[in-house]
Formats: C-alpha cells, structure tokens, sequence
C-alpha cells in the first residue's frame, strides 16, 4: 500500500519523536532525553517540515515526551512480530485521542488528513499520529516499523523500501555493523 505525504509525513513524526524523546542507544553511543529548553526544541524538531515551524511549550513537550514512550511500545512490538500488541496500543491512543478524519483540499486535490478535536498543538499531532500508525498496522506496512539492530543502537526507523529489507536507523548503523563484520573476517 501507498500512503500519501500526509501518511507518510505523520510516520515521520512518530519516528523521530521516538528517536528523539526516548532514552537508550543512539549509533553506539547512550542516549539521554533532553530536558528544559532542549526538550522543547527536540519536539519543535521531530514535528517540524517545509514551512511549518511549530512553537512548543514546556507543557506540549512533557506531553509528546510521554507519548513518545507509548509510540516506541508499538515500534517495538511490531519489529518482533508481535502486531497484536502494537493494535492495542494503537487503538488506546486512538481511544484517547480521537483523530477526526477529514478531506482537505491541496491545489485542487482532496488529501485524508487526520485532525484531532482541538487545534492545540498536543492535541492536533497525537490522534494524527495515531491514525498514521493505525493505517501502517492494519495495512502491508504493519511489518515495516522496525527498532535498529546496531548493537548499541535501539533507535526505530518506517522500512519505506521497495523490498522491505531495512536493518538499520540509518546508513551510519548500517556502516558501523559492515565494518564491524569485515574487520572479524579480517582477523580470522
């Protein structure tokens, strides 16, 4: 299935809200979760894209730092298999959050965006995110939310590849872990 930017842009948000809001390895190295200031800016990050900039509070960011535990759950589910309890998740969120689907038009052509019951920041990307991940879960895409597997590294990555075949968060994990293994052979 092919999801639109819309889709794929809240499929972002949700990584990089993991990536950046959860402890534990980043590339080898431990990964603590901003705090203060820094965890604004790590949010106002994660949600930010061509031409929007959002502004987020002390208040927003605690709560997208909470919801970004809740949304590592389902990465993680889903990487071992386990789409059961990623669906639970999910459909808590979706419970919670209440995103309201809605048909917007963008220069002359109708998109499914998912908004949710207030415009406030928290309250218009959580049940976005989570009717992002619902459509990913309940589609061929399910199996396509992944955690690293660089030793060292549990940051979560969307497989948006042809075959399905990504291992990593990114080219640097890839090429840490290659390297690793020509240096064994190397050695023997």
């Amino acid at each position: 299935m092919r999801f639109d930017s819309h889709v794929v842009r809240l499929l972002a948000a949700a990584e990089s809200l993991v990536n950046t809001l959860t402890p534990g390895g980043d590339r080898g190295r431990p990964y603590e979760v901003p705090e203060g200031g820094a965890l604004r800016t790590a949010v106002e990050g994660a949600l930010r894209s061509d031409g929007y900039a959002p502004r987020v509070t002390a208040a927003q960011a605690e709560r997208f730092r909470a919801l970004a535990d809740r949304l590592r759950e389902v990465f993680t589910s889903a990487d071992v298999g386990d789409l059961p309890t990623a669906a639970r998740v999910v459909n808590r969120l979706l419970d919670e959050t209440g995103p309201r689907p809605r048909l917007d038009d963008h220069d002359g052509e109708l998109h499914l965006h998912f908004h949710g019951p207030s415009p406030e920041l928290y309250a218009g990307w959580a049940p976005g995110v989570a009717a992002g991940l619902a459509m990913a879960l309940g589609s061929d895409m399910g199996g396509r939310l992944g955690v690293c597997e660089a030793p060292g590294c549990d940051r979560v990555y969307v497989d948006g590849s042809k075959n399905g075949g990504r291992r990593f968060c990114s080219t640097r994990c890839q090429s840490r872990v290659k390297a690793a293994a020509h240096r064994e052979r190397a050695r023997r």
